[in-house]
C-alpha cells in the first residue's frame, strides 16, 4: 500500500472518531485536497476493499482498511509523543511523525514503543 492510501485511511479513522460519520467532503476539507482528487482516491480504496460507501455516500472502513488505519494512527501518535518528549514543538512533531510513520520498520517502531512504555512516557 502506498503512503497516500495510508494517509487517506488514517484520516478516515480520525474523522470517524471526531465526527461519527465521514463523507468525501470531510476528507477533502481535513486534508486540504480537491473534491475530485478525494473522489478518485475513494474509488480506488473502495475497489481494493478498504472502504465501503452507502447510498448516502457515508464512508466506512472495512476490517482490512480499519487494521491499516489503526496501525498508521498508532505509529503517528507514538512517534509524535516521542518527538514532543525530545523537545520538538507539537506542530513540527506531528508533521515529522506523519512522514516517519510510513517508512519506519516494524522492528524499530516496536522498539521505540517498548522503550517509551518502559520509561513511562507512553501509556497503553
Amino acid at each position: 500500500m502506498n503512503e497516500s492510501a495510508e494517509n487517506y485511511l488514517e484520516r478516515i479513522l480520525m474523522l470517524k472518531e471526531q465526527k461519527g460519520i465521514v463523507r468525501s467532503i470531510d476528507i477533502a476539507r481535513a486534508m486540504d485536497f480537491s473534491k475530485p482528487s478525494v473522489s478518485v482516491a475513494m474509488k480506488l480504496l473502495r475497489e481494493n476493499g478498504y472502504i465501503t460507501m452507502d447510498s448516502e455516500n457515508l464512508i466506512e472502513l472495512t476490517p482490512a482498511g480499519l487494521a491499516i488505519a489503526k496501525g498508521i494512527y498508532e505509529r503517528h501518535k507514538v512517534l509524535t509523543a516521542m518527538l514532543v518528549g525530545l523537545g520538538v514543538n507539537e506542530k513540527t512533531a506531528r508533521e515529522d511523525a506523519c512522514r516517519i510513520e510510513h517508512d519506519i520498520s516494524e522492528q524499530s517502531f516496536e522498539s521505540i514503543k517498548a522503550h517509551m512504555v518502559e520509561k513511562g512516557t507512553l501509556k497503553l
